[in-house]
């Protein structure tokens, strides 16, 4: 940060897992204010969440495409409406994708209300991601920086930060602990901890606990 002008990083896998805990554990701690976000998204990946077996994952399919946009969707969603912070998207083109088809998912990122680039810098270098750094700086340009915002506040409870992650970002209906579970966070925080942010894990397939369970389930 002191070396450059722009410092890129990889926050994790997903807005609902490593973006999540960049900005409620990384950031909290540190100070750092991110500002943009570059989410990474495949037409493969799509098209399984829209119901395609990996085994025909190389055939075109926008109906699939379409489908499996509402995982990206929620992702764009968190990043934007919890996150306060600008999303754009990196289409990583694998060389079975069609024109068409990262034709139609950039025209379905640009409904959302965002912008994506094809990025094939794994082919062409840097050039292949150049289109993708101008796209970031414009939009960090146009972003006034003052939506940042965390899930939960430091003074809440730790079920409540559990809760607040398991709805604001994953989309569950609440949060149950079983007693053993409430007692021990209760002993956390009568240790004098309850003001930490908690980290969480699921799997990285879904954003459900259920890794079968594709696109945005609730």
């Amino acid at each position: 940060l002191k070396l450059a002008d722009f410092v890129v990083t990889e926050a994790g896998f997903g807005a609902d897992l490593g973006a999540e805990k960049f900005i409620d554990i990384k950031c909290r701690a540190s100070g750092l204010r991110p500002s943009a976000v570059v989410l990474v998204a495949t037409v493969r990946a799509l098209k399984y969440h829209g119901g395609v077996k990996l085994a025909d994952l190389t055939t075109e399919n926008i109906d699939a495409l379409t489908a499996g946009m509402a995982n990206l969707r929620r992702h764009l969603r968190n990043i934007r409406d919890v996150y306060g912070l600008p999303p754009v998207v990196a289409i990583n083109r694998f060389p079975t994708d069609t024109d068409a088809e990262v034709a139609a998912l950039i025209e379905l990122v640009s409904a959302e209300g965002a912008t994506a680039f094809e990025a094939t810098h794994f082919s062409n270098g840097g050039a292949g991601a150049e289109a993708l750094a101008q796209g970031v700086l414009e939009a960090i340009e146009a972003d006034s920086g003052e939506g940042f915002s965390f899930v939960y506040d430091d003074a809440m409870s730790l079920k409540d930060k559990a809760a607040a992650v398991a709805t604001k970002v994953y989309g569950a209906e609440g949060v149950t602990f079983d007693g053993k579970a409430a007692r021990r966070l209760e002993r956390i925080e009568a240790e004098g901890f309850g003001h930490l942010p908690v980290c969480m894990a699921k799997t990285q397939y879904s954003f459900s606990t259920d890794p079968s369970k594709l696109g945005a389930p609730a």
